[in-house]
C-alpha cells in the first residue's frame, strides 16, 4: 500500500458509466407528454420540487423519479391527466431500468492501474436492484474488493464504509461527479475527495467546491486519477 492512502472509493452513476443521459431523455418525454398543459421550464421546476419532496419517502433512483413524474403530471393537470399519459410515464421508467450500460472513458484502464496497490470499492446510492443490475452488466464487479449501496452518502456513512473496508476514512479517497454526495461528505469524514465533473449532473448533486481543503482535487476525467493519487501519496 502506498503512503497513508490505502482505500479508494468510486461513485458509480456518471463516474464509472453513463446514467444521467437517460434521465435527460425521460425529461424530454415528460415535457412532450404534458406540453399542452405547461411549458417545459415550469414542468422541470415542478418535477424537481416533487423529487426534493419525495426523497425522504422514495429515496434516490429511477422508481422514485417515475413516481415524481406521475405526481407532477397529476398536479399540473389538476387531476385530469389522461390514463395513457400515466401509462407512458410508467413505460419511460421501465425503459430507464433496462437501459444499456456504457462505461465512461478510461474506467477499465484506471481500475487495472490501481487495483494492485489499493483496495477499491464502489460506493453508490439508489435503488438496490437497479444498482446491482448495472454493476453486473458493466463487467467491472471483479475489479472491486467491495460494493456498498447506500440510501444516502453522508459523513457518517463514509466513516462506516471506510472503517469496514479499509483503514478508516482518513486513509481513504472518494472519486465521483457529485460535489454534494461524493466530495464534501468524504472530506468532512477526514478523507480525500476527488471531483470528476460530468456534462450532465442532477441539480440536487451540485454544491460549492471545498477549495480551501488540502484534501480536495479536481480532475477533468478519470485518466488523471493515477497521477493525482501519486501526488497525494508522495506529498
Amino acid at each position: 500500500m502506498g503512503g497513508a492512502l490505502t482505500t479508494i472509493g468510486f461513485d458509480a452513476d456518471d463516474t464509472l458509466w453513463h446514467n444521467e443521459r437517460y434521465f435527460a431523455l425521460s425529461h424530454d418525454r415528460f415535457a412532450a407528454l404534458l406540453a399542452e398543459h405547461s411549458e417545459r421550464d415550469h414542468l422541470m421546476a415542478r418535477l424537481l420540487e416533487a423529487e426534493r419532496r419525495n426523497l425522504p419517502h422514495y429515496g434516490y433512483g429511477i422508481k422514485g423519479f417515475t413516481l415524481s413524474m406521475i405526481e407532477t403530471a397529476i398536479e399540473v393537470t389538476e387531476g385530469k391527466v389522461p390514463a395513457e399519459v400515466i401509462s407512458d410515464l410508467l413505460a419511460a421508467g421501465r425503459e430507464m431500468l433496462d437501459h444499456p450500460i456504457e462505461l465512461l472513458p478510461h474506467v477499465e484502464d484506471v481500475l487495472e492501474n490501481l487495483r494492485s496497490d489499493y483496495r477499491l470499492i464502489v460506493v453508490t446510492k439508489g435503488d438496490l436492484l437497479d444498482q446491482e443490475r448495472k454493476l453486473a452488466q458493466s463487467g467491472l464487479r471483479d475489479r472491486f474488493d467491495a460494493v456498498e449501496i447506500v440510501s444516502h452518502k453522508t459523513e457518517a456513512a463514509y466513516r462506516h464504509i471506510f472503517k469496514q473496508h479499509g483503514q478508516g476514512a482518513e486513509r481513504g479517497l472518494m472519486v465521483g461527479n457529485s460535489m454534494a454526495s461524493d466530495v464534501r461528505p468524504m472530506i468532512a469524514a477526514g478523507g480525500w475527495g476527488i471531483y470528476v465533473p460530468h456534462d450532465l449532473t442532477w441539480a440536487m448533486e451540485h454544491a460549492e467546491a471545498p477549495t480551501n481543503s488540502p484534501r480536495f482535487a479536481e480532475i477533468s476525467d478519470l485518466s488523471g486519477l493515477p497521477e493525482t493519487i501519486e501526488k497525494i501519496v508522495s506529498g
